[in-house]
């Protein structure tokens, strides 16, 4: 009872403060978040200081090296914080706009007009950049938020949530607006997927286990997302001196995120440029996993790799760790991805634009690349600002989750005392 309480309370007030933020015009959300990040500047010894409270808490805890980079929180990480909610303040505001408008035969006009969803639940996992993230994209689109972020964070996201909710105040509106839940209690996130009454959209960031979670015991709308088991496949007629730089670019710049390269298929062709591809890795610290053949290839040029299986394949590494499979051609490439992908990011290296253009086809992942590294699925690489998630879904949301993601639309009928015939 005490947790239904106050999961109430929480979805009332939230509730309430959406009713505020609902029809805030542009000037009165540039000002708020341009406090918001002021707030957050002004508090930032403090952040860094309880960030180091929550990543030397988890390192004492067992948290691998993947859990801990995601959670830690730097000079340079928090100033990237603070410049990309300049950029949602650049963004143009989708809150009012027309979609389209029709005029019917008997006079009616109709339109479709964006408008806030309401109030937006979500559920992460020791990533305290989320916080803010959600939190001025929510804000920027008219939202009210509830925020449940991991234990392992719960020192960071609680000074990030107060700087926050000080600078609402600041700009007149209602703390509630952003709203994070502080207890580590599990009871407390099913209390949460079934808040129906009052949560319009739940947004689950973190692994598979949270996504079949709320997927099945949500009564509200989820967006699912975030698990990226991401390929890239190089193709017989790729120039493998340039693709070289963007296949280690995927890998390892940082392995602990949803868009990093999970698996390399590699065309057979190529087999001859694998003890290259592999040395570069294994010099930057990469643990090769690979098919049998190609791990005979590496074992031949004096390269380590533990042998690939369906579970291996089926593994989204989150670590300096990477797949290779040797494949006959594009089809088996893409039969492969159909396989084992989570719908997340996929790429090709070539220079045949056929089989460009095929790939592009017959793979259907949220974001597809030619010659491109998967690192590029992001938000703020898309021009959208800071991201919601990353929808690997097909219903409202499919990609990174900017503005229009929070969105929702209400038809206007404007008549001349107008009845229907």
């Amino acid at each position: 009872m005490m947790i239904s309480e106050y999961l109430k309370g929480l979805g009332q007030q939230a509730r309430a403060a959406s009713f505020s933020l609902a029809n805030l015009g542009a000037p009165a959300k540039r000002a708020l978040l341009q406090a918001i990040a002021a707030e957050l500047a002004v508090s930032r010894s403090d952040i860094l200081a309880a960030n180091g409270r929550d990543v030397t808490a988890a390192r004492a805890a067992g948290l691998n090296d993947a859990m801990i980079d995601r959670l830690l929180l730097n000079e340079a990480r928090l100033d990237a914080i603070i410049a990309d909610i300049a950029t949602v303040v650049a963004l143009p505001d989708p809150i009012g706009e027309e979609i389209d408008s029709r005029l019917l035969d008997n006079g009616l006009r109709l339109s479709r007009r964006r408008v806030p969803l309401g109030v937006i639940g979500v559920i992460y996992e020791a990533r305290p950049n989320v916080t803010v993230e959600i939190a001025v994209l929510a804000l920027k689109t008219g939202n009210a938020v509830i925020l449940r972020g991991g234990k392992e964070t719960i020192e960071t996201n609680l000074l990030l949530a107060g700087a926050i909710r000080r600078a609402l105040q600041s700009e007149g509106l209602p703390a509630d607006a952003v709203q994070l839940i502080d207890n580590p209690d599990r009871a407390l996130v099913n209390g949460l997927l079934r808040l129906d009454r009052y949560v319009d959209m739940i947004v689950p960031r973190g692994g598979q286990g949270l996504q079949r979670l709320c997927a099945e015991q949500a009564t509200i709308p989820v967006i699912l997302g975030g698990i990226g088991i991401c390929h890239m496949y190089l193709d017989s007629q790729a120039d493998v001196g340039r693709a070289l730089p963007v296949i280690i670019n995927a890998k390892v710049q940082r392995p602990t995120v949803c868009n990093a390269l999970d698996t390399l298929l590699v065309h057979r062709k190529q087999v001859a440029s694998l003890p290259r591809i592999g040395r570069e890795l294994a010099a930057l610290g990469v643990k090769l996993v690979a098919c049998a053949d190609s791990r005979a290839q590496l074992s031949d040029a004096g390269i380590g790799a533990e042998l690939a299986d369906d579970d291996s394949f089926a593994t989204e590494w989150l670590s300096l760790t990477l797949g290779i499979k040797l494949v006959s051609d594009v089809d088996e490439a893409i039969e492969h991805i159909r396989r084992y992908s989570s719908g997340h990011s996929e790429a090709i290296l070539t220079d045949n634009v056929h089989t460009a253009g095929h790939f592009l086809n017959e793979v259907n992942s949220a974001a597809v690349y030619v010659n491109a590294s998967t690192r590029f699925t992001d938000g703020g690489q898309f021009g959208l600002g800071a991201e919601v998630a990353v929808s690997t879904q097909k219903l409202h949301a499919r990609g990174p989750m900017g503005l229009e993601a929070l969105t929702t639309y209400k038809w206007l009928g404007i008549g001349d005392y107008t009845s229907r015939g």
